[in-house]
């Protein structure tokens, strides 16, 4: 069985991911950068590294690029194209390209009446400014980002309008959400074909605003209520992914859905619960292809 892995050299998961392939098929460790993919068309050969993907068995998407842009968009174009083919992805381009935009991860939350922080799209600076004025302080946030990066906290006063101007020069169409106490704590629920594995929570340390672990967030165990973990199932179900996480927070104004994360890792995971999650996910691969 020939299973390589589409991810990012260095990175955890990514890493962890291939070497697991590795092990549990007894072939060769492929790690696939989608930069050094090649296309041919309208053969529908895809190189990579003396290999032609359209041989493998599957492709599992770990990361298909070190951060998040529209590149990612094409780059899925390439894989939806070998999907198309019959190579076997997990998760299908479809389900990836459907939530790795913010913008569009939130309108399909949305019609779903999943609870999410009151939120504005606009790319206006007057209607942002209208925005700020009725929320307070507000968490602007790039449509393609994870981690918070890029993302600004901006308050109303005096010197909003200039903010925003200088955001709206890097970002055309402004994604605006109210800042909520998130408490200390957010927390990363993990499904697996869409079935429940486990929770960890991200928790801060410093007096950062947010609890990512690149604002120097750290992993803790967690077990949420079970209508919190049923809140999460719902909001990953349309998606179809096969394997994500769904961040929410807990207020006192009840359960908050941040996104559906199309990468969601395996670190968090491990660290939490010592659930294998790479593992779990190679032997949830093998037994669909079988």
């Amino acid at each position: 069985m020939k299973i390589g892995v589409i991810g990012i050299e260095g990175g955890w998961s990514s890493e962890k991911l291939a070497d697991t392939v590795a092990e549990k098929t007894g072939g060769e460790r492929v790690l696939i950068n989608m930069e050094d993919v090649r296309l041919d068309l309208p053969s529908g050969n895809a190189y990579y590294n003396g290999h032609n993907l359209i041989d493998f068995d599957a492709l599992i998407i770990k990361k298909i690029g070190a951060r998040y842009s529209p590149d990612l968009l094409d780059r899925l174009e390439v894989l939806r194209y070998l999907h198309e083919r019959g190579l076997k992805i997990f998760s299908s381009p479809y389900a990836i390209l459907r939530a790795l935009d913010r913008l569009s991860c939130t309108i399909s939350l949305q019609l779903k009446d999943i609870p999410m922080p009151p939120t504005t799209i606009t790319e206006s600076v007057d209607q942002a400014l209208v925005a700020l004025e009725n929320y307070g302080e507000a968490v602007f946030k790039p449509l393609y980002t994870s981690k918070a990066r890029g993302m600004s906290v901006l308050k109303d006063g005096p010197d909003a309008r200039a903010a925003i101007e200088e955001y709206r020069a890097e970002n055309p169409i402004m994604y605006i959400q109210k800042t909520i106490d998130l408490g200390d704590l957010d927390l990363g629920i993990a499904f697996l074909g869409g079935e429940y594995l486990t929770t960890y929570a991200r928790c801060k340390t410093n007096g950062a605003w947010n609890t990512t672990t690149a604002s120097g967030g750290k992993y803790r165990p967690y077990e949420p209520a079970p209508e919190i973990i049923e809140l999460a199932r719902k909001a990953q179900a349309d998606f179809n992914l096969d394997f994500t996480c769904v961040d929410v927070a807990i207020t006192d104004d009840g359960p908050y859905v941040f996104e559906v994360s199309v990468f969601g890792g395996f670190r968090g995971i491990q660290e939490t619960s010592g659930i294998d999650a790479a593992a779990r996910y190679v032997d949830y691969v093998m037994e669909k292809l079988q």
